[in-house]
């Protein structure tokens, strides 16, 4: 049978997905919400669609009625899940007819946890705004009857052409100092790797911690970039007096270390890239001209 996906909110990691579904034979559609952006979709092979833009809605219909798979990565805003308040009838009435449905959220859900663990179990506890828009639209996938849904949580996300080198080469990286303070984070890579192998063997309700094997400060991650280009470390700046906007300031609030046993044991998944050294040398290979 052939496979199609449509993907909603087409961005930095579903398109590292659809490289390779389309690699495989699979018929990819995604959403955006701008021409400049569908026409760059439509580059990589993928069929794009404007949504929620009324003129898109009947490309939608059709893609959602062809679909195999669906993948949402369109953020939640105050009035809940984009995607379900536009076509979450439709999507219900389809759900029977899926074989598998991903959802990409964040580790933000489980807030702050003051560098400790925290697995796919721990209570879902978020401090900031944004955590709690996600657990809600989490909650509103999940409610679908029949939809076989599954959560991946993702960690902070790099990969080629989002990375710290441009900002440690430009003199604007600065090293944020806050006590006990550490991050996980994922190659967007990996997280196509950890949707393919959930699609391959898919258990509908199941969540997914998606980051790597070694939480770290921010600190730690930026004098390691810096001396991979050969440069001294950014400067010190203390949290408490630091210039930042709020935006920045909320990614400070939690504090943890997220497990990937789940990944690893239920996936088999073998991270292409298991801790931001590794991950960063690619990174900054792939950037360098040859």
């Amino acid at each position: 049978m052939d496979k199609t996906l449509l993907s909603f909110g087409h961005g930095y990691s579903a398109k590292a997905l659809s490289r390779r579904l389309i690699a495989d034979g699979w018929t990819v559609h995604g959403t955006t919400r701008t021409v400049e952006k569908a026409e760059a979709i439509r580059a990589t092979g993928v069929i794009p669609h404007l949504f929620p833009e009324a003129a898109g809605l009947e490309g939608v219909m059709a893609a959602l009625e062809s679909a195999t798979h669906i993948l949402m990565s369109a953020a939640p805003n105050d009035d809940g899940d984009p995607v379900l308040g536009a076509i979450g009838d439709h999507i219900a009435r389809k759900a029977p007819q899926l074989e598998w449905a991903g959802y990409l959220s964040t580790t933000g859900v489980y807030g702050d946890h003051d560098g400790d663990w925290v697995s796919e179990d721990a209570p879902l506890t978020p401090s900031t705004r944004r955590g709690r828009m996600r657990v809600a639209a989490e909650a509103q996938w999940q409610a679908i009857p029949d939809l076989p849904i599954h959560v991946f949580r993702l960690a902070g996300i790099y990969g080629p052409g989002r990375g710290p080198f441009e900002k440690v080469r430009n003199g604007t990286a600065r090293r944020v100092i806050k006590p006990n303070q550490v991050f996980s984070r994922i190659h967007v890579e990996d997280i196509a790797q950890v949707l393919l192998a959930s699609i391959a063997r898919p258990n509908p309700g199941a969540a997914y911690n998606v980051c790597d094997n070694d939480p770290a400060p921010p600190q730690d991650v930026l004098t390691y970039a810096a001396e991979l280009l050969g440069m001294p470390p950014p400067p010190k700046v203390d949290f408490d007096t630091a210039d930042m906007s709020p935006m920045a300031r909320s990614f400070y609030s939690d504090s943890k270390r997220v497990r990937n046993d789940r990944i690893r044991d239920e996936l088999g998944v073998e991270l292409l890239y298991p801790d931001y050294r590794t991950g960063l040398a690619k990174v900054l290979a792939e950037e360098t001209p040859k």
